[in-house]
């Protein structure tokens, strides 16, 4: 079985060819041709969990994340995971990585890959509200679909504010209404359980990313949430946590699936006027399909330790 380092993961993922691999697993997500049942968890210590991620897909194989959310850790990310692949033709297992850096990546990338659907063309000013380790990922992954005139940053704190916004080329804001307001695209990425975007800050035409969990709260006003036309990952959102979103609670539907707009079965915004709203629960397709690009990468470059598990006696 190969072991792959957080250090190696990194240096692994190819964020150009991730845009595709989560283009493709959502496709076949929507399609039906995935076998992904809802995400569980235990509660532990401290307000925390450990989730629970396992899927099959055509395009990526067959794995598992297992994910520990703590909302209150000071000394380490309140997300750390590790994903485990297995030959999904005899279940072998082959690998094991860590899924702390694929969890923040993926999430942002594809927050990124709805915003270029839902956005409009003209989009060129972005607001980032948050200042931990997903701000900083969907900085980069932004980056990518558009070339914006203007990136604005806001958090709870100031100076960690103007940190992230020195760090990746933006502009702190002094509050979370000020990014927003004036703004063409919206990422939301706290874990507030108190709105950090209001309907009444967005700008006509405005799309909103939210990956923010935080039951039995939300980052995101439920007047948007109302008003919007809303984009998930997966019809399963609608339910309740984990594997659902507090804040689409009580909806009688949504929009449309990710991988109805990549493959173009929907459309995604009907005016440049319309409110879009992404939110996203994170899907274990996801973490597959970029588990998978790192697997190929490292079997390529031949990266990392390979152990034995157990020896085979034939």
């Amino acid at each position: 079985m190969l072991v792959l380092t957080r250090t190696e993961v990194e240096e692994l993922l190819d964020v150009d060819a991730l845009f595709g691999a989560l283009g493709r697993a959502h496709v076949e997500l929507s399609a039906g041709e995935v076998s992904m049942p809802q995400r569980i968890a235990a509660l532990g210590a401290a307000d925390g969990l450990l989730g629970a991620m396992p899927a099959y897909l055509p395009s990526a194989g067959l794995g598992c994340k297992l994910v520990s959310v703590y909302p209150h850790n000071a000394d380490r990310p309140s997300h750390q995971a590790a994903i485990m692949l297995f030959d999904p033709a005899n279940g072998t297992p082959v690998a094991l990585m860590d899924g702390t850096f694929i969890t923040e990546t993926r999430t942002a990338v594809a927050a990124a890959l709805a915003a270029d659907l839902l956005a409009r063309d003209d989009a060129r000013v972005l607001a980032i509200l948050g200042t931990g380790v997903q701000a900083r990922s969907h900085a980069r992954a932004f980056a990518t679909i558009r070339d914006w005139d203007e990136v604005r940053v806001a958090g709870r704190d100031a100076e960690k504010a103007r940190e992230l916004a020195d760090e990746v080329g933006a502009t702190a804001a002094a509050s979370f209404e000020d990014a927003v307001r004036g703004a063409d695209v919206v990422a939301a990425t706290t874990g507030s359980a108190e709105p950090v975007v209001r309907l009444e800050w967005l700008a006509p035409g405005a799309h909103v990313s939210s990956v923010g969990f935080a039951p039995p709260g939300s980052e995101v006003d439920p007047a948007i949430v109302r008003e919007a036309t809303v984009v998930v990952e997966t019809r399963a959102a609608l339910g309740p946590p984990p594997a659902g979103a507090c804040e689409l609670q009580g909806l009688d539907g949504v929009h449309a699936e990710l991988g109805e707009l990549v493959s173009g079965g929907k459309t995604g915004r009907a005016s440049v006027t319309e409110i879009t709203l992404y939110k996203s629960v994170g899907v274990a397709v996801q973490d597959l399909a970029a588990a998978a690009l790192v697997m190929a990468a490292a079997r390529e470059r031949g990266v990392g330790r390979e152990i034995e598990l157990e020896e085979i006696h034939r």
